[in-house]
């Protein structure tokens, strides 16, 4: 997946609020309802403290600011601390924070330093997107196409395929698709160009990719919804018009909210 940048995050509430209302049209249930009902768990003035880290590329601008909205929009107390890396740490600690937040360039984790449960964002967002997907209500069968098998595709599928929905999947990466084959069932389908398969069309669709316009309209059937992570986004505004398709896209806030609910 990309690594967000500042724009990604500008208006992360006004981002949350609009994707919260898309989920509830898909699902009949907002972003807290679907976390709620499928992790089992509800915030209980849970304490959570973000530790801003430096390694890598560094710390993104707005990032530790935008896990502070979400984790309140969500019901946790939260707060960022004032040092960042292992200082960071001792100080959230020290602050009575239960929950730690952190991010470097190549894991997001929440650690609950009471239970001792702690999750990573990838798949963590991979599981929430497809569970969001597999609860839409103008379904018209259980048939799903996966695009992008990685870090955070391949955990959704996996759930898709656990839920018992048939799954055909794509990665532009052979190696990936073949290990989607052999460890899940996947069928293997390429959505720009099917070989012989051009009329099959999909109203579940689940993308995972750091790709623009992975999804043609030749797979999009009526009452289309495409939930993805994936940044920039998997289909055009015009495209995404003129099918009428239901677009569950956020950058950040789903899937850190479902690493919280999953470690409480």
């Amino acid at each position: 997946m990309a690594l967000l940048t500042p724009e990604d995050l500008e208006n992360i509430n006004k981002q949350l609020q609009e994707a919260d209302s898309t989920v509830r049209r898909v699902t009949g249930l907002d972003i807290k309802g679907i976390c709620k009902d499928f992790y089992g768990t509800t915030p209980c003035c849970e304490k959570v403290g973000i530790v801003p880290v430096t390694s890598g590329n560094g710390i993104i601008g707005s990032f530790s600011e935008s896990l502070n909205a979400i984790a309140g929009y969500f019901g946790f107390d939260s707060f960022i601390t004032d040092m960042p890396d292992v200082s960071g740490y001792y100080e959230a600690v020290k602050n009575g924070a239960r929950i730690i937040l952190m991010a470097d360039d190549n894991t997001f984790l929440a650690h609950n330093l009471k239970n001792g449960k702690i999750a990573n964002n990838q798949p963590c967002t991979g599981i929430i997107y497809a569970e969001i997907a597999s609860r839409y209500l103008k379904a018209d069968s259980k048939e799903v196409l996966a695009v992008g098998l990685g870090k955070v595709g391949f955990p959704g599928a996996a759930h898709l395929v656990q839920k018992g929905f048939k799954v055909y999947g794509y990665d532009a990466d052979r190696t990936l698709l073949e290990k989607s084959v052999s460890s899940l069932g996947i069928i293997p389908f390429n959505p720009v160009s099917p070989e012989g398969d051009r009329q099959r069309k999909f109203s579940i669709i689940f993308e995972a990719t750091p790709c623009a316009d992975t999804i043609p309209e030749s797979v999009i059937s009526e009452n289309c919804v495409i939930s993805t992570p994936g940044i920039p986004c998997a289909i055009s505004k015009e495209l995404q018009k003129k099918c009428g398709v239901e677009l569950v896209m956020e950058p950040l806030g789903i899937g850190t909210a479902s690493m919280l609910y999953s470690v409480l």
